[in-house]
């Protein structure tokens, strides 16, 4: 219980400062035994309160309720929804083989992200596949929420930040929903992710100003790409 305690600690520091969070979480669970996806829907739910605190904290840049806004959210719920749909569906023998390919595709995209910034996509399919991978797996989607909400009209980086944690909310939130309703949970091993993620959330935002955010990315980076080799070899 401490390395997923320390585990939730660091995660809920590197979300803070930089995000991918699961890069770090999800692999912990995994070492206690649990399986592909009991593991994902635990470290879901371990991780689901940071994004939310996170939105109601920031009332100064936190978007007007407008019809936009109240758009996003039910694209975000319904993306949530159909991609821990996904999850359920799939076989449970193949989802193992998948988690190499996951963790591969959340670490490019935490690297590549803040070179997005000239791509062009439309909002509302994105946002819709955005959440959809949120509630398969999660890794890297507030990063992913940020790197498309920025290609749209408003490019205040804190207005992002702000309408990224609600998105990102409701479509963790969801899957969530769907992951407890379905009894996936480990709720011990999650409780003790989510007590070191809240803690780690604090230190984090405490420390943020203290430490360069490019040397937490390169550090998640980097075991983004040793976690991808490592269950490449163990599950292919």
């Amino acid at each position: 219980m401490l390395a997923l305690l320390a585990a939730g600690l660091l995660g809920g520091m590197v979300n803070a400062l930089a995000g991918g969070a699961t890069l770090l979480t999800f692999p912990a669970l995994m070492a206690t035994g649990l399986t592909p996806v009991v593991a994902n829907a635990s470290n879901a739910v371990a991780l689901a309160p940071s994004h939310l605190l996170a939105a109601v904290a920031d009332h100064v840049h936190r978007p007007p309720v407008d019809r936009l806004l109240r758009t996003q959210i039910g694209l975000s719920i319904l993306g949530g929804i159909c991609g821990s749909g996904l999850l359920l569906v799939l076989p449970t023998g193949r989802f193992p083989a998948v988690v190499p390919v996951l963790i591969g595709v959340a670490t490019a995209l935490f690297a590549v992200a803040p070179r997005l910034r000239g791509v062009r996509v439309a909002t509302a399919p994105g946002l819709l596949l955005a959440s959809a991978y949120g509630g398969f797996f999660g890794a890297a989607l507030g990063v992913i929420l940020s790197a498309l909400l920025a290609l749209g009209p408003d490019r205040d980086a804190r207005r992002v930040n702000a309408r990224k944690n609600i998105l990102a909310s409701a479509a963790t939130l969801a899957a969530v929903a769907v992951f407890v309703a379905k009894g996936l949970v480990a709720w011990p091993a999650t409780v003790t992710v989510l007590a070191g993620a809240v803690a780690g959330g604090w230190l984090g935002g405490r420390i943020s100003g203290r430490i360069p955010a490019t040397a937490v990315r390169a550090v998640v980076i980097a075991g983004g790409v040793l976690l991808t080799l490592f269950y490449a070899h163990r599950f292919w």
